[in-house]
């Protein structure tokens, strides 16, 4: 059951429209190629990547640069959207408590914020019908 939700989600779920549809491939696309931009440097050094005396240890770096490069790609193209949306959800949750830890303002997070809020919708709504999820979700119920 568990695999079933995080690799097939429901892609026709409240997203029937075709207009409601494009919208979420822009969506999808937008915000994908933020997190590829956002994660682009970090991918290049997974382990150590943040401020230097940051008690972040290189594994949980490493997770965190992969969900953001990888889950945009992932993310563009409607792939294994569940799963993407809960690694953007843990990063995001990691770092607003890393700005909040250092006593910056919300004008700091905010930003981590909205993108926390952008995948939790990605994780109840799914990718939409333009989504390879959507693809394989058909041919995997026939």
């Amino acid at each position: 059951m568990l695999a079933k939700l995080l690799f097939l989600p429901n892609t026709k779920r409240s997203l029937g429209t075709r207009p409601i549809s494009i919208a979420f491939l822009l969506l999808r696309i937008a915000v994908g190629l933020i997190f590829v931009s956002h994660g682009w440097h970090k991918i290049l050094a997974p382990m150590s990547w943040m401020p230097e005396g940051s008690s972040v240890p290189g594994f949980f770096q490493a997770l965190g640069a992969l969900a953001e490069f990888g889950g945009g790609i992932a993310l563009m193209l409607g792939a294994l959207t569940p799963l993407v949306s809960l690694g953007f959800i843990c990063t995001m949750i990691g770092a607003i408590a890393f700005h909040i830890a250092r006593g910056e303002g919300f004008q700091v997070w905010e930003l981590a914020f909205s993108y926390l809020l952008l995948s939790i919708v990605f994780l109840f709504t799914g990718p939409g019908r333009y989504s390879f999820d959507a693809f394989m979700n058909d041919k995997f119920r026939r």
